[in-house]
């Protein structure tokens, strides 16, 4: 199940589009035990989540899973259907998907706490009605190896010949394009007023 592409960086700051090529896992109510079986939940740190994306449906397809096909290694953006991402609240399973590759998600829903962990590692989930999904999915199964460009202000994706119209509320909107959802970005960002905030703190220089 393992890929030899070096591992490409995670999201940082803002994001305004996202370009790569599509995966396609179809299917309603794929839970978060599907993307990342519990007995991965075990590690320390989320490196090495990759190796556990759909690990079970994967060992059963034996090497045709989407995620194992030649075609796909590299795909930074995954086509799903209804209620992706039900079940459990385990915040691994967008870690595992993001470590695989994935910077971006489209589907025609998510469900409410998989969509809240995914913002907070700053991948978007854009949605779209069954019809459009469909197509969209079909077109990009005949054409695997087309980049894609998804715009997030246009809450667009181009592709296949086309332009998809998806939703994206505001709300979400905002964070990912102004890096709202980056926390540890901002606290960076803001170095020189923590450092001059805590050298004023008594009990940070030894005072009592």
């Amino acid at each position: 199940m393992s890929s030899s592409l070096p591992p490409r960086p995670f999201p940082a700051g803002p994001i305004a589009s996202i370009t790569g090529t599509a995966v396609v896992v179809r299917g309603d109510d794929i839970d978060t035990d599907r993307i990342i079986p519990a007995r991965f939940l075990k590690c320390v740190s989320f490196e090495g989540l990759a190796e556990g994306a759909f690990a079970d449906d994967r060992t059963e397809l034996a090497g045709a899973h989407p995620f194992d096909r030649a075609e796909h290694q590299g795909a930074s953006l995954l086509l799903v259907n209804r209620n992706f991402g039900c079940g459990s609240s385990r915040e691994h399973a967008p870690q595992a998907l993001m470590r695989w590759g994935i910077r971006a998600l489209v589907g025609e829903s998510f469900a409410e706490i998989f969509y809240g962990n995914c913002l907070a590692l700053g991948l978007p989930c854009l949605t779209a009605g069954h019809d459009t999904m469909r197509a969209l999915q079909e077109a990009a199964l005949a054409a695997p190896t087309e980049p894609l460009s998804l715009t997030l202000a246009e809450a667009s994706l181009e592709g296949y010949g086309q332009r998809w119209p998806l939703e994206l509320p505001a709300g979400p909107l905002q964070m990912l394009t102004t890096g709202q959802w980056d926390a540890t970005g901002q606290l960076l960002s803001h170095h020189a007023e923590l450092s001059r905030t805590l050298a004023a703190l008594p009990y940070a220089n030894g005072f009592h």
